[in-house]
């Protein structure tokens, strides 16, 4: 069954939709920096496509959606409301959310502002405000640097030419795979958003992205459905998270795996898996 694309109005911008399946039950996938929903497919090929019906929009700036080039327009305020606007767009009820990286506190914010979801799959993600006395990662200091991080970041096209290091297999990211999430952001004038999604990470306490994830935390937190994990803790950024996570929510089910950050590539099947658990504790 081939991919359904088409582009979706949100506000004044256009999100890229991909979607596979005709099924009763929404799984709505969300990416997060600086991949595009290219990074589902795997997923959406394992699941029943008269079971499921799997939808995985671009976050706006990223992907084949509309890319504004001011680093301003990238505030998670603003990427919470515009997912917001998608799940209206879709008309979603009763859907399983699954989120990886800013996927995570922008898909909770997105859904808290639309329609909740019935359950939710937890990828490599973070969920609430960084702990107390926390540091930034190495990457996200040299995202702000000065003059330095703009010219690698929006002139060699990092870290999307570099996706590899952040895997538990590196071959993962190679060839035709590679070149896919490379291809919607070459060119100056279309890749503003990887270095701004960056420096929406906090780097201290009085962050403006603060307030939000604390925010997504509480949504979470209170959420009463069901809760699965799978996590790749080769992940040299967010490895370490799921162990935090499985304390912030004890309901979780967490599956650990030896993949890396953008585990979609690596494991696919398990996180079909816990699509389907989570589906199944809904009917």
């Amino acid at each position: 069954m081939p991919f359904e694309r088409y582009a979706l109005p949100v506000e004044n911008h256009a999100v890229h939709v991909m979607e596979r399946g005709q099924g009763p039950r929404t799984v709505l996938c969300i990416h997060g920096n600086p991949t595009w929903g290219f990074l589902y497919r795997q997923i959406a090929t394992r699941l029943d496509p008269t079971r499921y019906r799997v939808v995985m929009p671009d976050l706006i700036g990223l992907g084949w959606s509309t890319r504004p080039q001011h680093a301003e327009a990238h505030t998670l305020e603003n990427h919470g409301r515009w997912l917001g606007k998608v799940i209206e767009g879709l008309e979603l009820e009763d859907y399983i959310l699954v989120v990886q990286d800013w996927g995570g506190v922008i898909g909770l914010l997105g859904a808290e502002r639309a329609a909740p979801p019935a359950g939710i799959v937890l990828l490599n993600t973070v969920v609430g405000p960084p702990r107390a006395g926390f540091k930034p990662t190495a990457f996200h200091a040299f995202a702000r640097m000065p003059v330095v991080s703009e010219v690698v970041f929006r002139v060699a096209g990092f870290p999307q030419s570099m996706l590899g290091i952040a895997q538990g297999d590196s071959r993962s990211m190679k060839g035709a795979v590679g070149r896919a999430y490379r291809a919607p952001l070459r060119g100056l004038g279309r890749n503003a958003a990887p270095l701004a999604l960056a420096r929406m990470v906090p780097n201290s306490a009085e962050h403006p992205s603060i307030p939000l994830m604390q925010a997504s935390q509480d949504f979470i937190t209170g959420f009463g459905g069901p809760i699965a994990g799978v996590w790749g803790e080769s992940d040299p950024v967010l490895g370490t998270v799921g162990s935090w996570i499985e304390k912030l929510l004890p309901q979780i089910r967490m599956v650990h795996t030896n993949a890396g950050h953008f585990l979609q590539e690596e494991v696919p099947g398990p996180i079909a898996d816990a699509v389907e658990w989570v589906d199944r504790q809904l009917t």
